[in-house]
C-alpha cells in the first residue's frame, strides 16, 4: 500500500520504519524542516520502567496530590488556561479513579515492555549508540512517599518487574554522587531501567527508515485528511495527495484533524520544562535515571550530558517559561547531585515543550472509526518509552496480523 503518515516526532518516524519493513510506500508529512523537533527534541530520556515516569497516568500518586491548590500542585494554569483545560483536568480526574485505570495501567506496563524490546533490538540492528545509561532509582523522602508511586509499583510486580526496595545508604551506593544533604528514608531501585537519547534515536531511525524507501516531505503544513479519495490536503496545493492509508502521528494536529469527520480526541497539551546540561565530573553526576515522585521531577545521564526534567502546565501561556517551575529544576540537579553539571555553560540547553495528553495517559493506536485513517498519537509523557513497541503493533494491525501485544485498550472508542 501507499501510506502517509502525518508528524515525524518519534512516533512518527518509529511508524514509518515499520511499514517499510513491511513492504509498504510510505511517505511521511512533517511541519517542520527537520525530524523529532517538538515533543521528542528534548524528552527525559527515560524508556523504563515507563510506568514510574512521572505523569504516566493519572492513577498513579493521584491520592497524594493535590490537582490545583496546595504548597505543591500537580497541575499549573498557565496563562490563556480557560474553561477548556479545567473541564480536561477533570477528566483526568475522574480517569484516574475509574474502575477501568487498573487495567489501563496494565496494558500501558505491556506496552511498556514490548517497547522496550522493540528499541534494543532495533539499536542493536543498527550498532548505534544512543548515549544509554541504566538503572532508575525513586528517592523516597518520607515513608509514606512510597504511596506516591502506586498502583505503578504494584502492576510491576505482578508483571515480574525486579523492584527492590533500599534504605538511604544503599541508594547513595547506587548513586555516589547524590548529595548526603538530600534527606531520604530509601529508594525503590529498578537495576533493568533504561534511559537514553530519544532525538539522537529518531535521527538514526529516519536514516534507516530512508534506506528503506521513505520519503520525507519537510516544511509540508496539513490542512486536511480526505477520504473520497483518501488522502491529505496540503497547504498550497489545489488538490489532495491520494493514499491507500493515512497514519496521523503529529499529536495534537491529529486531533484537529479528525474533528472535521466527527471524530472527538479529548487530547491536552500538557507542557513541561527540560534543562540540558554538559558534565563537569562524571563521580558526582547521576549514573542512571533518579526519579523524586513528591515533585514529579527526572533526572537522567544521556552520555556526557545530564537532562532535568518536569512540570506540568496547561494553557499556552504565550510560550514563555514560569520562573518558579524552572528554579526547582535548577535547584533539584545542582542540590542531589552537586559539581557534577556545569550549569554556567553555555550550553545550557532550557526548553518549554508540549506533550499531547488524552485524559487516561494511553495514547490511541489503531484505527480511527473513519475509513483509511489510522492513529497513532497522544502518548503524552510516554512518547519515547511507548514509540517503537507502538508503531509495530500498528504495522501488524494494518497488515490485519495479531499484533505482539493487545490494543484493546488504546482504542479510540473509550472516549
Amino acid at each position: 500500500m501507499e501510506i502517509a503518515i502525518v508528524g515525524a516526532g518519534i512516533v512518527g518516524v518509529a511508524t514509518a520504519y515499520e511499514l517499510a519493513c513491511d513492504g509498504h510506500q510510505v511517505t511521511v508529512y512533517e511541519q517542520r524542516s527537520a525530524a523529532a523537533e517538538e515533543a521528542s527534541f528534548a524528552s527525559s530520556g527515560l524508556l523504563a520502567p515507563s510506568l514510574l515516569i512521572p505523569w504516566a497516568s493519572p492513577a498513579i500518586g493521584m491520592h497524594a496530590s493535590n490537582l490545583l491548590w496546595g504548597r505543591q500542585p500537580a497541575f499549573r494554569m498557565a496563562r490563556g488556561a480557560g474553561l477548556g483545560e479545567y473541564r480536561w483536568l477533570r477528566k483526568w480526574r475522574k480517569a484516574g479513579r475509574a474502575p477501568s485505570a487498573l487495567a489501563t495501567l496494565q496494558a500501558l506496563e505491556k506496552l511498556g515492555q514490548f517497547s522496550l524490546e522493540r528499541t534494543l533490538k532495533l539499536v542493536e540492528l543498527f550498532q548505534v549508540d544512543i548515549e544509554p545509561s541504566q538503572g532508575t532509582l525513586v528517592l523516597l523522602r518520607h515513608k509514606n512517599d512510597v504511596k506516591r508511586t502506586l498502583p505503578a509499583t504494584e502492576v510491576m510486580t505482578e508483571a515480574g518487574h525486579a523492584l527492590t526496595e533500599v534504605d538511604a545508604d544503599g541508594a547513595r551506593l547506587i548513586e555516589p554522587g547524590l548529595s548526603v544533604d538530600v534527606p531520604l528514608t530509601g529508594a525503590l531501585y529498578a537495576s533493568k531501567g533504561e534511559a537514553a537519547n530519544c532525538r539522537l534515536f529518531a535521527q538514526v531511525l529516519r536514516y534507516a527508515a530512508q534506506e528503506h524507501g521513505v520519503k520525507f516531505r519537510f516544511n509540508a503544513q496539513v490542512k486536511g485528511v480526505t477520504t473520497q479519495p483518501t488522502g491529505l490536503q496540503i497547504a498550497g496545493e489545489p488538490a489532495p495527495r491520494r493514499a491507500d492509508a493515512v497514519v496521523l502521528c503529529a499529536g495534537l494536529a491529529s486531533a484537529a484533524l479528525l474533528r472535521s469527520h466527527g471524530v472527538n480526541l479529548p487530547m491536552a497539551p500538557v507542557y513541561g520544562y527540560t534543562i540540558s546540561a554538559p558534565l563537569r565530573e562524571d563521580t558526582h553526576a547521576p549514573q542512571g535515571t533518579v526519579i523524586d515522585p513528591q515533585h514529579r521531577i527526572t533526572i537522567s545521564r544521556q552520555g556526557m550530558r545530564v537532562r532535568v526534567s518536569g512540570g506540568a502546565e496547561l494553557g499556552y501561556g504565550g510560550g514563555e517559561h514560569h520562573a518558579d517551575t524552572l528554579q526547582k529544576l535548577f535547584l533539584a540537579l545542582s542540590g542531589w547531585f552537586p559539581g557534577g553539571v556545569q550549569l554556567s555553560s553555555s550550553q545550557v540547553q532550557i526548553l518549554r515543550g508540549a506533550r499531547p495528553t488524552l485524559p487516561d495517559g494511553a495514547p490511541v493506536i489503531g484505527a480511527s472509526g473513519t475509513p483509511g485513517i489510522w492513529l497513532n498519537a497522544g502518548h503524552g509523557a510516554s512518547g519515547w518509552a511507548l514509540a517503537c513497541g507502538s508503531a509495530r503493533a500498528l504495522a501488524d494491525r494494518i497488515a490485519q496480523a495479531a499484533p505482539s501485544v493487545e490494543l484493546d485498550a488504546f482504542g479510540v472508542n473509550r472516549f
